[in-house]
């Protein structure tokens, strides 16, 4: 889509007959290059004139470059207004749906980031069908007119696990420096690059693609200062996508991020971001120092929309007239802006990132909702003020009519049912770990150690009776853990729960005394709540990563059960599991550590905790003359777990802790008559083992948050 915006023809025509004056101009230096370079020597490369032959080319020529502080496209000046939408955060089948609204918003550009770990699950394995399908979504965004912003990474943050890195670099010894010129991490980069930019080259606009820009890196200024990795991906890039590409950084809008993040003399573009409400034209001032003259348009890559959450905090808002006027300031003065996020969709299965505050304790988990507050909601609502305001901003912008703005999708209540009990955890622990997975070792090893990338491990061992109470230490987990001990031999039933020893509060617990004929089973569940994705925390390991103290003797001689969820899903489905009896459920009363999740936070909390971790599964019917809608699960009055519809899993919950009561579950999932949930509560369940199908979000979960 064409977005001129001249103020009237005389302007235009001034406008291509200064384009046209510069191409005379480039022309002479590239005759005058070529000649003395028959003078020189065989072997000496001619200089890069990035994307000349753009303005050597007809008004009429497809191309996309920057020029005169301006954006061009085919020849015209071109404002962008985009909106990060990314594939890997809505099902396939909702691309489009999520798009149009895109489009009715008034955007002409669709940024999204590439994450590495979705497509190279492990070494080699490389994925592009489903949710992954970067090809078809490029394809489609094509299609229904809009240009695209690639952010290729390898880095990306994105509030996605580890921001984007798959798990298993953490597996490599000796440890891999990342996001620097270590010769090992960037031979890894460049068998991933290696493998997408090929896929991505079709795709560039000028190969008739929707592409029209590519992002090395992401904020590398607020990480570090590894000029050479920086040179090192602009190579790579260009030898995968030519030297017309415009590759461009986005860091925070101050100096010295921008000193460390940029790359001008490679002639990549420096594009930047800063907090909504800013006054931008300072930074954009300051942005020209950090780009070619002539080579800095004004453009802020994340126009922030709203904001992230994390689990135990109150959900981020920003106020729709506030962000809309922020939008005005750059788009009246012809500035480009590209929201961030346009919309923001949800992190299913485990692919949740993390934060840390002053230190790596200091941890902070992101919901299974990427809502972010953004214009189009996580099940694509447009009917909010937020849009609406943008919308009129934008309108105000266009060179083409805005389309209609779509109804809402519809959803359902498809209410209450029961759910029963199946198993408990450690009654199926054969099915969900099989033996020949379990790893042994003196000392605990880390999950990437292990194999076991996401969800969770069990670390089990013995140790002998102990006369009085003994106090036990993990000084590093990440990030959970439940503790549990039984006899080794006498105990028939299930181990009995101790307590939680977590990552941000790191307490010691006093383990009960128990009378075996035999030493005492130690079994520790540990749960990855998703790798920290920002900040120098990032080399994010999971697991036990310290020795365990029980009294001041550190354990040895450890199992490590990996836990696969879809395992036990797959049995089940296929060979029922008897029901266990709920009389095993003995509740404790434990005071909760919640209140130190975080120093910002200070609140008392006791809670009716379950013994064990187990298994629930309930099934629920759409009627085929109803048509299937996309649907919410309210887990109020659930405590944590993870949720799984139709073997599709849809996220963790923990109302316990807040504030996302409800997990979206969109209708893709769903089919015509029996529907199936399986739920591993951690905890306590629904004292009425009960969920319900809701229509509408539900952020209020949770206890009341004071801010110190």
């Amino acid at each position: 889509m064409l977005r001129g915006r001249g103020g009237g023809g005389g302007r235009t025509i001034r406008k291509r007959w200064m384009a046209s004056k510069k191409s005379i101009k480039i022309l002479l230096t590239l005759l005058t290059a070529i000649t003395l370079a028959s003078f020189a020597p065989a072997l000496t490369p001619l200089p890069v004139l990035s994307s000349s032959r753009h303005h050597l080319s007809s008004g009429n020529a497809r191309g996309f470059w920057i020029a005169d502080d301006m954006f061009w496209k085919d020849g015209r000046p071109f404002q962008i207004i985009g909106g990060d939408v990314h594939y890997f955060r809505v099902l396939p089948e909702y691309w489009e749906d999520r798009l149009l609204r895109a489009k009715a918003l008034g955007l002409n550009t669709i940024q999204t980031y590439v994450p590495w770990n979705l497509h190279e699950p492990e070494p080699q394995k490389w994925v592009f069908e489903g949710i992954a399908d970067i090809e078809s979504f490029l394809k489609l965004a094509q299609e229904l007119g809009f240009l695209v912003m690639l952010r290729a990474g390898p880095y990306i943050c994105a509030e996605w696990d580890f921001g984007g890195f798959p798990a298993w670099l953490l597996a490599i010894e000796p440890a891999l420096k990342l996001r620097s010129s270590d010769p090992e991490f960037l031979q890894l980069v460049e068998r991933w690059w290696g493998v997408l930019l090929p896929k991505m080259s079709p795709l560039l606009y000028e190969n008739g693609g929707p592409i029209i820009m590519v992002q090395v890196e992401n904020e590398f200024g607020s990480y570090g200062d590894d000029k050479k990795y920086l040179h090192h991906l602009v190579t790579l890039a260009r030898r995968h996508l030519g030297n017309d590409i415009v590759l461009y950084t986005t860091d925070g809008g101050s100096k010295d991020a921008l000193e460390k993040g940029t790359i001008p003399e490679e002639g990549v573009f420096s594009a930047v971001d800063f907090s909504t409400g800013d006054n931008p034209w300072p930074i954009f001032k300051l942005q020209k120092k950090y780009n070619a003259p002539g080579k800095s348009p004004a453009l802020s890559s994340e126009f922030y929309t709203g904001w992230l959450t994390h689990w135990g905090e109150q959900i981020a808002e920003t106020g729709a007239s506030f962000t809309a006027a922020a939008l005005q300031t750059i788009l009246s003065r012809n500035g480009s802006a590209v929201l961030y996020m346009a919309h923001g969709g949800t992190n299913f299965e485990f692919f949740n990132g993390a934060n840390t505050g002053q230190n790596e304790s200091d941890y902070k988990a992101d919901l299974t909702s990427y809502d972010y507050d953004a214009p189009i909601k996580e099940s694509g609502d447009v009917d909010n003020p937020k849009f609406k305001a943008l919308r009129r901003v934008i309108e105000k912008y266009s060179s083409v009519a805005l389309p209609p703005v779509p109804s809402n999708n519809k959803r359902a209540s498809y209410g209450l049912f029961k759910v029963s009990k199946i198993a408990s955890f450690f009654e199926v622990l054969d099915t969900i770990c099989s033996p020949m997975e379990v790893v042994e070792a003196e000392h605990p090893l880390a999950m990437e150690s292990v194999g076991q990338m996401f969800g969770f491990v069990l670390y089990v061992t013995e140790y002998s009776q102990k006369e009085t109470s003994s106090i036990l230490s993990i000084p590093k987990v990440r990030d959970r853990a439940q503790v549990f001990v039984s006899c080794s031999i006498d105990d028939k039933g299930s181990p009995r729960y101790v307590g939680v020893i977590e990552r941000w509060s790191n307490k010691a617990l006093a383990m009960p005394k128990i009378t075996c004929s035999s030493n005492i089973s130690l079994f520790v569940l540990v749960e990855n709540l998703g790798r920290v994705n920002y900040g120098p925390y990032m080399y994010d390991r999971k697991g036990i990563l310290s020795p365990v103290i029980l009294d001041n003797i550190v354990l040895h001689r450890w199992k490590m059960h990996p836990i696969s969820f879809q395992r036990f899903i797959n049995h089940s489905k296929d060979n029922p599991i008897m029901q266990v009896a709920n009389s095993r459920i003995n509740k404790i009363s434990i005071q909760n550590s919640l209140k130190d999740h975080s120093s910002r936070f200070s609140f008392s909390l006791k809670e009716s905790i379950s013994e064990e971790p187990g298994f629930y599964k309930g099934h629920f019917y759409i009627n085929s003359i109803n048509q299937v809608r996309d649907t919410f699960i309210s887990f109020r009055g659930w405590s944590k777990g993870v949720a799984f519809v139709n073997n599709f899993n849809i996220g963790r919950f923990w109302p316990l802790f807040g504030p996302q009561c409800t997990l979206y579950v969109p209708a893709p999932i769903l089919q015509h008559g029996e529907n199936v949930v399986v739920i591993l509560e951690l905890h306590a369940p629904n004292p009425d083992l009960t969920i319900e199908l809701v229509e509408n979000p539900d952020f209020t979960c949770g206890p009341k948050l004071h801010h110190k």
